[in-house]
């Protein structure tokens, strides 16, 4: 069997940026992925050809960022019910807003995780998903949990530090 793996689509080239932040987050956990440049509106033939190839291959989860209007993610989830993340991109002058609204409202039956928009959101599409592969990963559900008991211990070091300065 394939080792199962993130798929992440970005409706342009210009969300890679943003979605290096994803990228960080599965490399830190070593999950294996793939990156696409496909658009729901632009190219939905080779969109619904790539989705359908990845679940066959073995992907798990599908990260898909994009910005104002954001149907990648919604058009992703009509394809395939394996669990799909929507990162709404801060394109536009409506900051991102456009792409939230967009990702996050989906019709009953089709759902899209919808997380923050920007960096932060990518960040946490990373998470998501690593959290989802490790359902049924042992290893990874506590490299997770390490992580968590680790990011606290910071937290816990930055306040004794402030507080001996103070």
């Amino acid at each position: 069997m394939n080792t199962p793996f993130v798929a992440i689509l970005m409706g342009s080239d210009s969300d890679l940026p943003i979605m290096k932040n994803t990228i960080e987050v599965l490399k830190k956990f070593d999950v294996k992925f793939e990156v696409k440049v496909t658009s729901a509106h632009r190219t939905p033939t080779a969109t619904h050809n790539y989705v359908t190839d990845a679940e066959q291959r073995g992907c798990a989860v599908f990260i898909c960022a994009a910005g104002l209007a954001a149907h990648l993610a919604g058009a992703v989830a009509g394809i395939t019910t394996l669990p799909v993340i929507g990162v709404p991109i801060d394109a536009g002058p409506l900051q991102g807003m456009d792409a939230l609204l967009s990702t996050s409202m989906m019709p009953g039956g089709v759902p899209v995780a919808t997380v923050a928009i920007g960096k932060a959101g990518a960040k946490n599409a990373g998470y998501l998903a690593t959290q989802i592969l490790a359902t049924s990963n042992k290893e990874l559900a506590q490299a997770v949990k390490q992580e968590r008991a680790d990011n606290a211990e910071a937290i816990i070091a930055k306040d004794k530090k402030i507080q001996s300065e103070l």
